[in-house]
This record gives C-alpha cells, structure tokens and sequence, in this order.
C-alpha cells in the first residue's frame, strides 16, 4: 500500500497510508466524533474548504448507499481515517467506501494515530493542513500547508449555493426500501400546503425532506436572492439554511435577512442562525476546534432538558451579555433589530449559543442540525414548532 503524509500549518507531521484518489488537497482539518454517517458528511456542503478527521476507529463498515447523499456532490477537501473497511456488510450498499472516494476524486489518508491528532487539534485548534499521496518533502508540505487562506472572511456560500431556484417535492426516504423510494409513512399534516421560501446557504437535503413531510411546498433559492425577490413570492415562512465557513463572509445574505425580519416568520439552522444573528444585531467568533459530529448535548433554557444533536459548525453567536462562567447555562433577554429576543439553547459542553427565539417577533433559530442525517433525532421537534409559529402568522 502506498504511503501517504499529513502536515499541518504548526509543522506537525503524520504519517499513514494512502486511501481513495492518488493526489494531494489543502484544508481546514477538523475531527467529527459520530460513528456513522461518512456519506453524508462528505456530501454535507457545510464541510467545503475542510478536511474530516473521523475519531471513529473504522470508517466504511456499511459501503455507500447514493440514496443517502445530502447534496449531488462530495464537499470535504479530504477525509482521515484511522482505518478504512475493505468489505462493507449492508443490502444497501452499491459500493465501497473507497470506491467512492476514488469516484469523487477525494484524496484520503489512513493508518495513522486519529486520537492524538484529535487531541492535538483540541489543545492547538483547528488549523490548515495538507494530505499528500506524491509529495513526501515534509518541509515543503508545511510550506505548503501554512499558505492555505485561513476560512476567515472567506465567501464559500457562492461556492455552493444552487445557481437557480428550484421546487423540492420529495419526502423522507424509506429505509426499508433498497431502492431510497419515498416514505409511505411521512404524515402531510398541513391542510393546505403552506409555502416556505429556503434560502441555500449550503444546504441538506434532509432539511428540503423534513419540510415536505410536514406538507409545505418548498421553493429553493440561491444565497443571492434579494429581500425584494423573496417578498414577491410571498411565502408564508422563509428558512435560511447550513452552509460553510464565517457568517462574516457573505453581508449581502445578512442584509436580505435584516430587511425581512418580522415580515413573515424565520427559521434559521446553523449557518443560517449565524446570519439570523448578525442580521439582528448580534456577534460572531471563531470557536477553537468547532463542534462537529453526532452526539453533542444541548440544553433548552426554558425546559431544562438536555437534547443529544447532530452539529457542524466552526463559528458560533456571540451570547449578548458576558458571563464570567460560560458553563452556568443562563437564559439571556437581548434587544435586536427584531425587537425583544431571547437565548433558548446552550451547549452543555462550552456554554456556547445554540437557539434564540423572538419575542416580539416570529423568530425560531437553531445552531444544530434538527434534520440530523447523521444522527439523531431529539430535535426534530423544531420543524413543528416553526409549522405552528406559521399557521398562527395564517
């Protein structure tokens, strides 16, 4: 097996061996914790601009399934295994994990210690990187790694967001289908079908699904779409969905955003949120290593209760009021260019901003993935609520 090398932008060195496309790619390497769902995080257009590490120890076991993509390409830069499965068990699957790196032209490494690269990672933070399956000068592929443009400020929305707008008629798919058809079980629960505008910041395809199972009809925009475009459709809620990179780098979405707001109720998911929170007045930083992977645990302000999310994200909202302890989970009242706001959720690992609702104004906004795919399903209520915040708009 050909040899394959990692270096990182603060000089450290690891070495494996080569997995997928025989190549070299750049990028902001960042540790997923969830076992499963490879598939979908490759296709997951948050991840543009990343290399995935993956702390699970086999990555492959169930092959791929085309059913299960969440976007009509691979986005990752890269993928890191600590060891790729050569023969995957699953009906589903129509090919293997490497299979489908080779397809998508992904360059990979496996075989090297993805535990201390987690944990370098964690202590130093998320940095530049570059995987090599050619070059194996490690000077010059630190030279090379430190030269990759830092995710800050960049525009990576452009990148994918869909060139037009578009219908999306499609429900959850039926697992019990080898052939990904429909689900016979998704319940229409709108009499008639409200209509929801998506703005694509980088968006999944589980959210377009969720949205359809609830019975809206759902028109998909581009990222670049004006307020004025939106208002002319006249939809009876908006959406503003994940996407990659800082929230910073796309003013013209922020600007959309803030001459909507209160016009018609807003549902904002991870990236999405971040431009919520800008376009209402708030702050966004860069979080040391991001929170990335299937099973984080996020606390509602209101109920107490702690909810287990799907999250990918490395920039987060800056919570309005400091606290000297960021992990005493305090709910927290702020005024915004949408009136009174309130701070619904918590990460129950940093403290950091997870939800914010309005007020004053029919505002529903998350940091996590409610639509999960990868992992679970706790807040899936979130798309019910935002059902209930638009009939009452009705």
């Amino acid at each position: 097996m050909k040899p394959a090398v990692l270096a990182l932008a603060d000089g450290t060195i690891f070495r494996g061996r080569a997995l997928g496309f025989e190549g070299e790619t750049v990028g902001e390497v960042v540790f997923n914790t969830a076992m499963t769902g490879y598939q979908e995080i490759l296709t997951d257009p948050s991840y543009k601009g990343q290399i995935v590490l993956m702390t699970s120890t086999q990555i492959g076991n169930y092959g791929v399934t085309p059913e299960d993509n969440e976007s009509h390409r691979v986005w990752a830069e890269g993928f890191i295994v600590r060891e790729a499965a050569k023969d995957p068990s699953n009906w589903r699957s129509r090919q293997s994990f490497e299979e489908y790196l080779i397809e998508h032209r992904i360059v990979a490494i496996q075989g090297i210690d993805t535990r201390a690269l987690t944990c370098h990672v964690r202590d130093h933070g998320s940095q530049m990187g570059v995987i090599s399956h050619v070059n194996f000068d490690d000077d010059a592929l630190r030279e090379t790694a430190k030269a990759v443009p830092s995710l800050i400020g960049r525009d990576l929305v452009r990148e994918v967001t869909c060139p037009n707008a578009y219908e999306w008629t499609q429900k959850s798919i039926d697992m019990d289908s080898p052939r990904g058809e429909s689900s016979s079980f998704a319940q229409d629960t709108a009499q008639t079908p409200l209509k929801l505008v998506v703005m694509d910041f980088g968006l999944k395809q589980n959210i377009l699904r969720s949205l359809v199972d609830l019975g809206c009809q759902v028109r998909v925009v581009p990222a670049s779409t004006t307020a004025e475009e939106i208002r002319r459709l006249n939809p009876d809620g908006i959406v503003l969905s994940n996407g990659p990179g800082d929230p910073e780098g796309v003013p013209y979405a922020i600007e959309t955003v803030k001459q909507l707001l209160g016009w018609k109720p807003m549902l904002g998911i991870c990236l999405g949120h971040q431009v919520l929170g800008l376009s209402l007045g708030l702050h966004t930083h860069k979080l040391t290593f991001g929170h990335h992977g299937a099973n984080h645990p996020v606390m509602d302000l209101r109920t107490r209760k702690i909810e287990i999310t799907s999250q990918n994200h490395n920039f987060a909202v800056r919570l309005p009021h400091k606290e000297d302890d960021c992990t005493t989970l305090k709910a927290q009242q702020f005024d915004s260019f949408a009136g009174r706001m309130e701070i619904t959720h918590r990460s129950v690992n940093d403290g950091c901003c997870e939800g914010m609702a309005g007020i004053e104004s029919p505002i529903l906004s998350i940091q996590y993935h409610p639509e999960a795919s990868p992992g679970p399903h706790d807040s899936s209520y979130v798309f019910g609520q935002f059902l209930e915040m638009m009939k009452g708009r009705g």
